[in-house]
């Protein structure tokens, strides 16, 4: 998987309308970063053809799901999906795929239920589909949204690594404890530009609303010090500065060396501030020229 040093998730980026989100995307592979991250929720696009149009519109730059869900679609769709795509942009296309959470697998209609196994189950009917159209000369990656031991193992065991999100330097180091050397290790870093932490922690708690409920990602910071009273009443200072890196370019540049000396191969940045592609254009110089 050719995914760089330094990628970019898109996240807010991912709402434009087609026209906005093709400019931008265009621009970060002009800059110069290694990869696009996008996302797949319940009431966003569908991430297989949001990744179709991604491809379309950009030429060297790899496009990665973070995450399509277990749950949107079956393991043959998804094998299936994932081989049209890297057989037309041979080399450019990761196929990340994640359980997701108990109410966004509700409002599916699914019952959100040994996630582990699932995965597990899911990954054996992709490696048993048949596909008789033309194989890509390049199979597509794949990696697992992988935060707790069980899911990080099965990701060492049957992918090409991980991809953490909301996670700290501390979880990154434990990770790869877990996944031990090879595969893949690539968290996502939330970060804003605003000097300021008034305005910074503002930026991230907004971001972070809709997770603050979600169990596995607060089983994920209780393993990192963190307690229930860190994302009740929108989050403590100490949860968002350790999930959200803020101040100048400098400092944003830090954060992600952190995660490189805890053993992660990528690093995929995710701008926060009320102008996230700006944010981003002020800090390639800075995460680009560096390792």
């Amino acid at each position: 998987m050719n995914l760089g040093r330094v990628g970019v998730w898109l996240g807010s980026l991912a709402l434009l309308p087609a026209t906005e989100e093709r400019a931008a995307v265009q621009e970060l592979e002009r800059l110069g970063y290694g990869a696009v991250w996008v996302g797949e929720s319940h009431v966003n696009r569908e991430a297989l053809s949001h990744a179709a149009l991604l491809l379309e519109w950009t030429e060297r730059i790899t496009i990665a799901t973070g995450i399509t869900s277990i749950w949107a679609r079956d393991a043959v769709a998804a094998a299936n999906g994932a081989a049209s795509l890297a057989e037309a942009h041979p080399g450019r296309f990761v196929l990340g795929l994640g359980v997701s959470h108990a109410p966004a697998v509700a409002q599916r209609g699914h019952e959100y239920t040994r996630p582990l196994t699932a995965m597990r189950r899911y990954l054996d009917a992709m490696d048993a589909a048949t596909y008789l159209a033309a194989s890509p000369p390049v199979p597509p990656g794949r990696v697992l949204a992988a935060l707790h031991p069980g899911m990080l193992r099965l990701a060492a065991e049957r992918t090409d690594g991980a991809h953490p999100y909301l996670v700290s330097p501390a979880h990154t180091a434990e990770a790869r404890r877990i996944l031990g050397r090879g595969p893949i290790l690539a968290p996502e870093q939330g970060f804003t530009l605003a000097k300021h932490a008034s305005d910074a922690r503002a930026s991230a708690r907004a971001h972070l609303r809709i997770y603050l409920g979600a169990t596995n990602y607060q089983r994920s910071w209780s393993a990192i010090g963190l307690g229930p009273d860190d994302w009740q009443s929108g989050g403590s200072d100490r949860l968002v500065d350790e999930l959200v890196c803020w101040g100048d370019e400098a400092v944003i540049a830090r954060r992600v060396d952190a995660h490189f000396a805890a053993g992660a191969d990528h690093v995929a940045v995710q701008a926060l501030g009320s102008n996230p592609l700006d944010e981003l254009r002020r800090a390639t110089q800075v995460l680009l020229s560096r390792g």
